[in-house]
């Protein structure tokens, strides 16, 4: 019963961040200049935006994923 509840709100909760990033993205659509190293490269602020949240996004999986694998390396003690 339990189970499913968590379930239920992690859905809910996901879906809620979801629309919050679809709304802020939609509200940023000016164009923007941005300077990567030695390159300039000018794109709409949303897609500015949505490639920081996929570049985070991929940052805290790896780092994840490294700590789970580290611990199950790990004697327990």
């Amino acid at each position: 019963m339990l189970k499913g509840t968590i379930n239920k709100a992690k859905v809910v909760g996901i879906a809620a961040i979801v629309l919050i990033v679809v709304i802020v993205v939609l509200q940023n659509t000016q164009s923007v200049e941005t300077k990567l190293l030695f390159l300039t490269v000018t794109m709409p602020n949303a897609a500015l935006l949505f490639g920081t949240l996929i570049v985070g996004f991929a940052i805290g999986v790896l780092t994840a994923g490294h700590i789970v694998s580290t611990a199950k390396r790990a004697p327990l003690e």
